[in-house]
């Protein structure tokens, strides 16, 4: 199985959340198929101290990097049209839900339901 992890395990992992530090250790222990991809190292990496900022790159450099790719991105725009999303709020989890649905990934995230409307499967935390 594959995982994308969204930003809120790598934000809660430096944050030293015993959940999302429990569960990347066994993702870890069962898998090296881990992802992460370009929404999610902009958004980790936008907030924090320096310190809080270096420990995410760590996280996200053990990591398999994977971009959204044109067809992803038509399909996140056609599901937010089909959700009735107009704003820009959500456009992130739209791209990072794409990325999933195109690697056939489950996206890992503390927020399941801002994933799970997009009809990708989830691991929540």
């Amino acid at each position: 199985m594959s995982y994308l992890l969204d930003t809120t395990v790598i934000i809660d992992h430096v944050g030293a959340n015993r959940g999302a530090l429990d569960l990347v250790r066994r993702l870890f222990e069962e898998t090296s198929d881990l992802y992460t991809c370009d929404i999610v190292t902009c958004e980790a990496l936008s907030g924090g101290t320096q310190e809080q900022r270096e420990d995410a790159r760590v996280l996200l450099q053990a990591l398999e990097y994977v971009a959204i790719d044109p067809e992803a991105a038509q399909w996140a725009g056609a599901k937010r049209l089909e959700l009735g999303q107009t704003s820009r709020r959500g456009v992130g989890d739209a791209l990072i839900a794409a990325t999933a649905w195109r690697m056939g990934a489950t996206v890992v995230t503390r927020n399941g339901a801002d994933f799970e409307r997009f009809g990708v499967p989830v691991l929540e935390y």
